[in-house]
C-alpha cells in the first residue's frame, strides 16, 4: 500500500483511508470489526469518521460509529497502528441532537465535541481533527452557487484555530483540517495561522469524483497545492453510482435505494445517470470494473492524497482496496476526460 504524508505535517498515511459511516446502520458493530481488521491486513493505517456518523444521521444512532471503532480499538490493542481522523458538527437546524443544537464552532463547542469522541473511541488523542463544514454560509451539500442573502452569524476562522491551538497544546488533538471548504477559506485558515502563530490545516475533506471535479474548476486544487494543504476525497464512487451497481440492477442495496431520495437528489439527476453509463463502458472495454476505474482515477490525480473509501461488505472493501494498485493507461485518461467535456460535473 502506498503511503503519504499529508500536507506539511507529519503523518504519513496510506493512500486508501477507511471510510466508516456506514458503522451503526448499514454495518453492525461485527462488520465494522470485520472491515477494521480487513483493512488494516491489507496495509490500510488511516481511519475517518465524525461525531454525527452514522448516515442516515439520526439522534438514536448518533455516536454509533466512533463507539465501533472504540470497541475495536480497545479490543485489538491497535491505536498505535492507525492514524485516526474524526470531525466535530458545524452548525446546522437540522442536527439539533448534537450537544442540543449547540453546534457552532467556538471553544466551548469543539471542547465538547473533542471530549465526547475521545470517550466513544476509547483513546486519548485524535490523530487528525477536522470541521465537518464551515461555521459560516458557504454553498455545500450540492449547493454550487453563494448566496449573500443567506448570511449568518458565524465563529471567526482565528477564534475557531485558537480553539484547536489548545486543544493541540493539551495533547487532545495532532493536526487539524478542514471539509467541505472552498478556496477562500482555505487561505484564510492558513493566512490565519500565520498571523496569530496557530495550527496549520493539514488537509481538506472534499467531494470530489468522476461525476464532480469542481475541486478542479473551482481552483482548489491550485490553492491546495500552493498552500501544501492534502486533499481527502471524499464519495470517490458518488454514493455508489460509479460502481455501476444501480445502473445494473435500479433496486440494488445502498444508500440511493435504502434512503430517502432528497437525501442525494445530486446522483439521481438524469445527467449522472448518463455519464455513469459512459464511464461503465470505458472500464468494461478495458478490462476494468467501474469501480475500479473511478477509484484509480482519482490516484492519478497529483492533489489527492487519500481517498476515503466506505464499503458495506468485505468484498466491496477488497474491491475498492484493490483498485489503488490499479494504472490507467494514458489513452483511457484521455477517454475519461472526453467524456467530461461531454458531461461536466453532473454529480457536482
Amino acid at each position: 500500500m502506498k503511503t503519504t504524508l499529508l500536507g506539511t505535517s507529519p503523518l504519513r498515511v496510506s493512500k486508501v483511508c477507511l471510510g466508516t459511516m456506514t458503522f451503526g446502520e448499514q454495518n453492525t458493530e461485527a462488520d465494522a470489526h470485520s472491515q477494521l481488521d480487513y483493512a488494516l491486513e491489507r496495509g490500510i493505517n488511516f481511519i475517518d469518521t465524525a461525531e454525527m456518523y452514522p448516515v442516515m444521521p439520526r439522534a438514536d444512532t448518533q455516536g454509533a460509529t466512533e463507539r465501533f471503532i472504540g470497541s475495536w480499538l480497545k479490543k485489538t490493542g491497535r491505536r498505535g497502528d492507525v492514524v485516526l481522523a474524526t470531525k466535530v458538527a458545524g452548525p446546522n437546524p437540522g442536527l439539533h441532537w448534537v450537544r442540543g443544537g449547540a453546534n457552532n464552532l467556538d471553544a466551548a463547542n469543539i471542547r465538547a465535541a473533542v471530549e465526547t469522541s475521545l470517550q466513544r473511541l476509547q483513546t486519548d488523542h485524535i490523530d487528525l481533527y477536522q470541521l465537518h463544514w464551515p461555521s459560516r454560509n458557504v454553498p455545500i451539500f450540492g449547493a454550487t452557487a453563494f448566496e449573500p442573502h443567506k448570511e449568518r452569524s458565524c465563529v471567526a476562522i482565528e477564534d475557531t484555530l485558537a480553539a484547536l491551538g489548545s486543544l493541540v497544546d493539551a495533547g487532545k488533538i495532532g493536526q487539524i483540517g478542514v471539509s467541505n471548504e472552498s478556496s477562500w477559506g482555505v487561505c484564510e485558515f492558513t493566512k490565519q495561522s500565520e498571523i496569530k502563530g496557530l495550527p496549520r490545516i493539514a488537509t481538506i475533506q472534499n467531494l470530489y469524483n468522476l461525476t464532480a471535479r469542481g475541486f478542479e474548476t473551482s481552483l482548489l486544487d491550485e490553492t491546495c497545492f500552493r498552500e501544501e494543504v492534502g486533499l481527502l476525497a471524499y464519495s470517490p464512487l458518488a454514493f455508489g453510482q460509479l460502481s455501476a451497481k444501480y445502473l445494473d440492477n435500479p433496486k440494488a442495496s445502498g444508500r440511493l435505494t435504502i434512503f430517502p431520495p432528497t437525501w442525494s437528489p445530486r446522483y439521481l439527476r438524469p445527467s449522472v445517470l448518463a455519464a455513469v453509463k459512459e464511464y461503465a463502458q470505458l472500464a468494461r472495454e478495458n478490462g476494468m470494473t467501474p469501480a475500479q476505474m473511478a477509484l484509480a482515477w482519482c490516484y492519478t490525480r497529483p492533489f489527492v492524497a487519500s481517498t476515503i473509501i466506505g464499503a458495506t461488505s468485505l468484498a466491496q472493501l477488497k474491491e475498492n482496496i484493490d483498485s489503488a494498485e490499479t494504472t490507467l493507461p494514458e489513452h483511457m485518461i484521455d477517454s475519461i476526460n472526453a467524456i467530461h467535456a461531454r458531461l461536466p460535473n453532473p454529480g457536482q
